[in-house]
C-alpha cells in the first residue's frame, strides 16, 4: 500500500506581464476587506483599470530599484509585495528599502503567503544594500500591525496624513498611517 502526502506548491517570483490584472483584482479585494471601515466608500471610487495600468507599468518599466514580487500557489498568483530603496539618512548610512504594498487574496491569507514575500522582499533589499526596512500601516489595520510585528518589525512613532480623494458629496477623508521598521 502505497500513501501519497500533498505538498504544497509555493513560490515567490518576480511579477510578468501578464501579472497585473490579478494583482490590481487581489488588490482591490485585500482593500475592500482590511480597509473597509477605515475607508468607506473612498473605496468604491477606485478604478480598477487604472489600478492594473499602475501595476503593469510597475512590472514593464519599474523606477531604478523597485521590484514587484508574486506569491503563487501552484501557478496561481495569490498575492504580491512591491519594494523600493530608500536613500540613505546620512553620508555613512546605508540605504534602506520599503515595501510598498504586500497583499495577499483573501481566500488564501494565513498560507504563509505573506510570510514568504515579506521574506523575499528583505532578501531583494538586503541585495541591493539596504540595511532596514521600512513599510505604512493604516490606522485600524491590527492584522496588518500583528504579521509585522511577527515578523519583527515595530512602529517608530512616525505618523503621515493621506487624503483619499473627493468623495461624491464633495467632502474629502484623511486617513493616518504608522511607519514600521526593522534592521536587516
Amino acid at each position: 500500500m502505497t500513501l501519497f502526502t500533498e505538498t504544497s506548491d509555493v513560490s515567490v517570483r518576480p511579477a510578468v506581464p501578464g501579472d497585473e490584472r490579478t494583482i490590481g483584482a487581489i488588490q482591490l479585494a485585500a482593500w475592500r476587506i482590511a480597509h473597509a471601515q477605515v475607508l468607506g466608500d473612498s473605496l468604491d471610487l477606485l478604478d480598477a483599470e487604472a489600478i492594473v495600468t499602475q501595476w503593469a507599468t510597475a512590472i514593464t518599466a519599474p523606477p531604478a530599484g523597485h521590484r514587484v514580487l508574486v506569491a503563487c500557489a501552484g501557478a496561481t498568483v495569490v498575492g504580491f509585495a512591491s519594494t523600493a530603496p530608500v536613500a540613505a539618512p546620512g553620508p555613512a548610512a546605508a540605504p534602506g528599502g520599503v515595501i510598498l504594498a504586500l497583499e495577499v487574496d483573501p481566500g488564501h491569507q494565513r498560507g504563509g503567503h505573506g510570510s514568504r514575500l515579506l521574506a523575499a522582499a528583505v532578501d531583494l533589499l538586503r541585495e541591493d544594500g539596504a540595511d532596514q526596512v521600512l513599510t505604512w500601516v493604516l490606522d485600524g489595520d491590527a492584522a496588518r500591525a500583528q504579521f509585522l510585528a511577527g515578523a519583527g518589525l515595530g512602529p517608530d512613532d512616525t505618523v503621515r496624513e493621506l487624503a483619499t480623494g473627493t468623495l461624491p458629496d464633495g467632502s474629502t477623508r484623511t486617513v493616518r498611517e504608522h511607519r514600521w521598521w526593522a534592521s536587516i
